[in-house]
């Protein structure tokens, strides 16, 4: 198009009042960001919010299951399995959580929140059936069904995470937006105690089978499958109305650069009024930003936007290294340290029966003294303290005590008092992961990117995450071999991660402070002018009908 073509067209724009809806789109952002706390934001938590309880269930549930898979499928009816076993069944949801976050982030910017918000969770739903009902044959172990599976469940799991950290945030107001993602995070929290009650109440359930099959252990065999197959449960709940939710006006108005449609959306959901779109109604489309290859690369190669995607991502990459790596291992540091453990004799039914359940009360008294209170507390002060204070914080404290439960593990485990003192440290371990960098590497990458690469960024960021934990997972195993004997490796494990908190440190200082701003502030993009001039009317893109419920 010549200079002269364009500038026709800019003309006729103004003249159709393009300054007007560049300043609407601005006054519909203010609506939004100025919005009094309400049923609808509690709405947007409770179903995001559910996912993530799913999601910590199938995850943190992987621990005593692998537990449960030693005493069945190895030969001996050994309470573990093999390194690699393990190995493989452990690591395999962080491969697929990876695969999940690059591949729905991007595709969350592409299609847009709601088209995609429900197909991950449907992934989850098939896959947490499949490893309940999985068998082992001729050409193919139990383990290595299972890791099929949990890898698909990871694919689901990981495109929960920008998806419901995009939409919660797009939604929200600028004063309670951190509380609001805080919220919806924390639902992590109770899907890992719940994890851990099911366990109870299972194995409680079939202790008598436990404790007297010698054989086939069909007890132990029903029960990790039942453990399992309950999880579906609130993914299924959560599925109908996640296939409902409202597009956020964000994506309408940045993305589909439809100005005029956002604003009635954002109306609708301030006043509660359920409406229809008609799909065939005409639409003025506005010539803004769009996300190409060569805006990406323009967006990124500005130092200010680039530092903080190396600091969101190494974040989130040294804060899993740990938290992964203890979560996914909860059963193994419980028993090595002797508060999981039995006074049977070792093989017998008993011990097996006082192992599992052990382990199960031992994950709801982490879940209670550390991981649950730190998810609340971070919500307390999120909005007051801010993000990077309370990183910063975490990652230090985090840095001291694993130092100390590193090069102190021999002289603080070598009595029953050191080994109730060790618990106590790990449960403050928790807390501070949680009341630090868990939460927050959740929440700043949901707010620090414009819209059109919000949530591929926030998928970035994640699958970084998620690559910490395979290297831990991984670093975990290979440790175990070379130690010679199983776990008696831990204080090396926490003189590691007592490392990488501390390079955690560092990546904290390039986030922005993400409190009390706009999300449009924080995109580095100026908003004056944001819409250039109004292209030719299209046809409105199909809407679904805004349920509320």
């Amino acid at each position: 198009m010549s200079s002269g073509s364009i500038e026709e067209e800019k003309q006729v724009s103004k003249a159709a009042g393009v300054y007007d809806l560049d300043e609407r789109r601005r006054a519909a952002l203010a609506e939004v960001d100025n919005a009094k706390f309400s049923w609808f934001h509690v709405k947007i938590a409770c179903v995001a919010g559910t996912g993530f309880f799913t999601d910590a269930y199938d995850i943190f549930s992987v621990s005593i299951i692998a537990t449960m898979l030693g005493y069945v499928y190895t030969s001996n009816h050994a309470n573990t399995l093999g390194v690699n076993q393990d190995l493989g069944v452990k690591v395999a949801t962080p491969i697929g959580n990876l695969v999940g976050q690059l591949l729905f982030g991007w595709l969350a910017d592409v299609l847009g929140r709601k088209r995609m918000y429900g197909i991950e969770l449907m992934i989850i739903i098939v896959a947490t059936f499949g490893q309940a009902v999985s068998a082992q044959g001729p050409g193919v172990t139990i383990t290595g069904v299972i890791v099929v599976w949990r890898f698909l469940l990871g694919v689901g799991i990981g495109g929960d995470y920008p998806l419901s950290s995009v939409i919660s945030s797009e939604f929200a107001s600028t004063r309670i937006r951190g509380r609001l993602m805080t919220a919806v995070f924390a639902f992590q929290g109770w899907g890992n105690l719940a994890s851990a009650i099911v366990s109870v109440v299972v194995i409680a359930a079939f202790r008598q089978q436990i404790i007297h099959d010698t054989t086939d252990l069909r007890g132990v065999d029903i029960a990790w499958r039942l453990i399992v197959g309950l999880g579906i449960i609130p993914a299924c709940v959560a599925l109908y109305f996640r296939l409902t939710i409202p597009e956020t006006p964000r994506f309408t108005m940045d993305v589909e650069r439809n100005v005029i449609q956002a604003s009635e959306d954002i109306e609708n959901v301030l006043a509660r009024r359920d409406f229809y779109v008609d799909e065939q109604a005409v639409a003025n489309r506005v010539e803004a930003p769009r996300a190409t290859r060569r805006d990406f690369a323009a967006y990124f190669s500005k130092w200010e936007n680039m530092k903080t995607l190396i600091g969101t991502s190494w974040s989130w990459f040294a804060l899993d290294i740990a938290f992964y790596g203890l979560g996914l291992n909860t059963s193994n540091i419980l028993q090595t340290i002797g508060f999981a453990g039995s006074s049977a004799p070792s093989g017998s039914g008993q011990n097996r029966y006082d192992t599992l359940h052990n382990v199960a009360v031992g994950n709801i008294i982490l879940a209670f003294g550390g991981l649950i209170p730190g998810y609340w507390a971070t919500f307390l002060f999120v909005d007051s303290w801010g993000r990077k204070p309370i990183q910063l914080m975490g990652f230090t404290i985090l840095t001291a005590l694993f130092i100390v439960m590193g090069f102190g593990y021999g002289a603080i485990n070598s009595t029953s008092a050191g080994q109730r003192a060790f618990v106590f440290l790990y449960c403050i371990a928790n807390f501070f992961q949680n009341f630090g960098p868990n939460t927050t590497t959740f929440i700043v990458p949901g707010e620090a990117f414009p819209t059109r690469y919000r949530s591929t960024a926030h998928g970035i960021s994640a699958a970084s995450g998620k690559l910490g934990a395979v290297i831990s997972q991984v670093g975990f195993a290979r440790l175990q071999n070379l130690s010679g004997f199983r776990y008696k490796f831990l204080d090396h494990i926490f003189e590691i991660f007592a490392l990488f908190m501390l390079t955690g440190i560092f990546s904290t200082l390039l986030i922005p402070e993400t409190k009390g701003k706009t999300l449009e502030e924080l995109s580095n993009e100026d908003q004056h002018g944001f819409v250039r001039y109004v292209l030719a009317a299209s046809r409105g893109r199909k809407r679904s009908l805004f349920f509320y419920f």
